[in-house]
């Protein structure tokens, strides 16, 4: 996979004001790492947080880990010299917090695309992420998922955006409803990648486990988390079983030979397949072989 569709089945958040989280959390092993100079900072702690995380990018091998910034929003004065701080440490993609409208992740963008020239880096290499936190976020998904081509993929916030419909979390997810499916199917339509919101208790590792599954039947790519405890539990959902790759390349393999021969539909475990199936099968195969254990089943 590509930097843009890299696996990311968890996306962890960190306070970027604390050295301790900031040192070696990629040896929990989520897919990225989400440095919050946002909500998790204090109005008089923004530059000492800024300091703090530009010297952990700079010092710290992330490994494998993605490095996510979240930023200030743009109705803030922090959050262009949160960019040039991400952009100037190396940072992956930048996370666009609250986001309503094309002209927002524009925005943020030519801002990025400007610290980019004075970093000296490659011009388009760091990626966005949006982050829908309103009912005109929802409303506008469409344009802001086809907004940009450095835009890999949009984020569910639910604190903020149950607030805006007057709600709150319920834990049964009813209220999330509307809004994961239509960001469902704009980030599907725009060919980027989609990703759930935080589970908040801790305590409830069966709700969250439940939630992990609601999401990933649904289509989501991955879920943020808050918490280390958290990622066994959305690695385990969102890894292709031993079970499930063995029947995905069987049903690429036998695609592949029906079709030289002409023929469109045929049984494979006693279940009818046609061309249809193929693409979720190699889908299936190439997530196994990015959480790295396609080989493992082939060795087996």
């Amino acid at each position: 996979m590509n930097n843009k569709n890299r696996l990311r089945r968890s996306m962890m958040f960190l306070n970027a004001q604390k050295p301790n989280l900031l040192k070696d959390p990629y040896i929990y092993g989520a897919d990225s790492l989400i440095f919050d100079l946002e909500d998790a900072v204090a109005l008089g702690e923004k530059d000492a947080a800024r300091f703090t995380l530009f010297h952990a990018l700079k010092k710290v091998d992330y490994q494998n880990a993605e490095k996510v910034v979240r930023i200030n929003g743009i109705d803030t004065p922090f959050w262009k010299e949160d960019i040039r701080c991400a952009v100037f440490a190396g940072c992956d993609s930048i996370r666009i917090p609250k986001t309503e409208s094309r002209e927002d992740v524009l925005t943020v963008e030519a801002e990025v695309a400007k610290a980019e020239q004075e970093a000296g880096v490659d011009l388009g290499s760091t990626l966005l992420m949006a982050a829908i936190e309103s009912a005109k976020g929802v409303v506008h998904l469409e344009e802001i998922c086809h907004a940009s081509d450095r835009l890999f993929g949009v984020a569910l916030s639910a604190g903020d955006y149950t607030k805006d419909l007057h709600t709150g979390i319920s834990g049964s997810g009813v209220e999330l409803s509307g809004a994961r499916q239509l960001m469902i199917i704009h980030a599907r339509a725009a060919g980027i990648q989609c990703f759930d919101t935080v589970y908040t208790n801790l305590e409830d590792m069966e709700g969250f486990r439940k939630e992990v599954e609601l999401i990933h039947t649904m289509g989501f790519d991955g879920k943020s988390i808050i918490n280390p405890r958290q990622i066994p539990v959305v690695h385990a959902v969102y890894t292709p079983s031993e079970e499930e790759i063995t029947f995905a390349e069987k049903v690429v393999q036998e695609i592949d030979e029906k079709r030289s021969q002409g023929i469109g539909v045929f049984t494979v475990d006693g279940k009818m397949i046609d061309i249809a199936f193929y693409d979720g099968a190699k889908r299936t195969l190439a997530l196994a072989k990015a959480a790295g254990v396609l080989e493992e089943v082939q060795n087996d």
